[in-house]
């Protein structure tokens, strides 16, 4: 049984929504998805409905390896960073979460960045850490080709310990500013981290003071064995894709199992299943909304997409033929959950072109279609049941699914108890109900003192 109330994010990858041809729908946004007033006028909708999160997601290249890339999808879209940080000054209460790989930037610019969105937004930043998968993005980074994938989560293990440890440099107390005694800081609680590892030398300490909620939340997205055993180690939130109620109630189960052998607890790591919501008068118009997108779709797009997610040039297969045999996960170098899914699909007997536009239609996360009653009940059901915490709200079309949610599904989870009418007092990990963590420095001190 789920504790209070659903937390919901809204996401988006592509700024035109999470259809990778939504661009083409006529009521969809051109080129101002290059302007800030298109993005403050979704976040600050968001904020009306009292909304927990937005999510930006983030890729680090352009998607030029296969014939469709740019010609289709290009996948062009401004720094996320930089527009989280515009939005902060836009907002007041909403959490800013974002995407920066632990793959290809370094841990000192990273904690700094994301303490700066920190302190901007009086704590309302989030992470959300990925290893990168793509061939195109380890190209644009000095590298012939991906880093392997276990050794990329053994790497971004201890590139999130150095970015704590730099949070943590600044104790709560460092910041002095007092005028009368001349002190800026307090010497004795600023701490160089003094980090020598297997990837990585960071000296420290960071030159920003630490953030308002002592770590910026801290979330993940990968569902391979890696990737949650990275999650329940070190993050805060997990953005997980099951198709069923049954399906999330295990997966939780499995999650607090390895909770708890790094003797955490399930109250301190939140579910988000990715869902799609489609609000309409009834499930067949909303059904009917989601077929048209899938009409914008050239066959050329979505047998390229899934070549990418199964590291096969599948150009050469027949399209209403089988899926050729896939690439065993343990030598598989690209991301381990988007192979799964493609294999799941596979035994279904689905043809090529059949998997590549459902794998187009976001990535697999399940639809919830119908009316603001009929979403509402399937939310309520999966979160009363324990299977989720809250959900990533992943929209096909920008700007009016996500409008569509905020003022009609909102307010009837809302008329059940279900949702906040107000946003609580604090930062964005006291509205999850997510402690701040301790201070590694001050920690350290207390012990030594104890011990003497």
């Amino acid at each position: 049984m789920a504790h209070g109330h659903i937390i919901l994010s809204a996401f988006f990858f592509n700024p035109q929504g999470d259809h990778r041809m939504s661009w083409r729908h006529p009521r969809a946004p051109g080129r101002e998805i290059l302007d800030f007033d298109y993005y403050r006028d979704l976040v600050q909708a968001a904020e009306r409905a009292k909304i927990d999160t937005i999510f930006v997601a983030d890729h680090v290249s352009i998607w030029d390896s296969v014939k469709s890339g740019v010609a289709h999808y290009a996948n062009a879209r401004l720094e996320p960073l930089t527009l989280l940080a515009a939005l902060a000054g836009v907002t007041r209460h909403i959490g800013l979460i974002t995407t920066a790989s632990s793959s290809y930037s370094e841990p000192y610019n990273v904690a700094r960045f994301f303490a700066s969105l920190d302190h901007i937004s009086k704590g309302r930043a989030s992470w959300n850490v990925v290893t990168s998968a793509m061939e195109e993005e380890a190209r644009n980074f000095g590298r012939d080709g991906n880093i392997d994938h276990a050794l990329r989560y053994e790497r971004a293990g201890e590139y999130l310990d150095i970015v704590k440890a730099l949070w943590d440099s600044w104790e709560d107390e460092a910041l002095l500013i007092d005028k009368e005694t001349g002190y800026f800081a307090d010497p004795a609680k600023v701490h160089a981290i003094n980090h020598k590892g297997p990837h990585f030398r960071v000296r420290g300490p960071l030159n920003v003071s630490r953030p308002p909620q002592g770590h910026p939340l801290i979330v993940q997205a990968g569902s391979s064995e890696d990737g949650k055993n990275f999650a329940t180690a070190h993050a805060d939130a997990h953005f997980a894709i099951f198709s069923t109620r049954e399906d999330g109630v295990r997966y939780r189960k499995d999650i607090n199992e390895r909770l708890a052998r790094h003797g955490r607890h399930p109250e301190s790591f939140k579910i988000l299943p990715g869902i799609l919501p489609i609000v309409a008068g009834s499930k067949d118009e909303a059904l009917e909304r989601q077929e048209y997108l899938q009409t914008l779709l050239p066959d050329q797009v979505g047998i390229d997409l899934l070549s990418s997610w199964s590291g096969l040039d599948l150009s050469a297969y027949p399209p209403d033929g089988p899926v050729p045999p896939l690439p065993d996960e343990s030598t598989f170098n690209g991301g381990h959950t988007s192979l799964n899914r493609v294999r799941q699909w596979a035994k279904q007997n689905l043809t090529l072109r059949e998997v590549a536009r459902r794998l187009s239609n976001s990535g697999s996360v399940p639809t919830v279609a119908g009316t603001p009653v009929e979403i509402a009940d399937q939310l309520e059901d999966w979160f009363v049941a324990g299977a989720a915490d809250g959900f990533n709200l992943m929209f096909p079309l920008l700007p009016e699914d996500w409008h569509a949610f905020a003022e009609k599904v909102v307010p009837e989870l809302q008329r059940r108890g279900l949702f906040r009418t107000e946003y609580e007092p604090g930062t964005l990990r006291d509205r999850l109900g997510l402690a701040r963590p301790a201070n590694r420095f001050a920690e350290q001190r207390d012990n030594t003192r104890a011990v003497s």
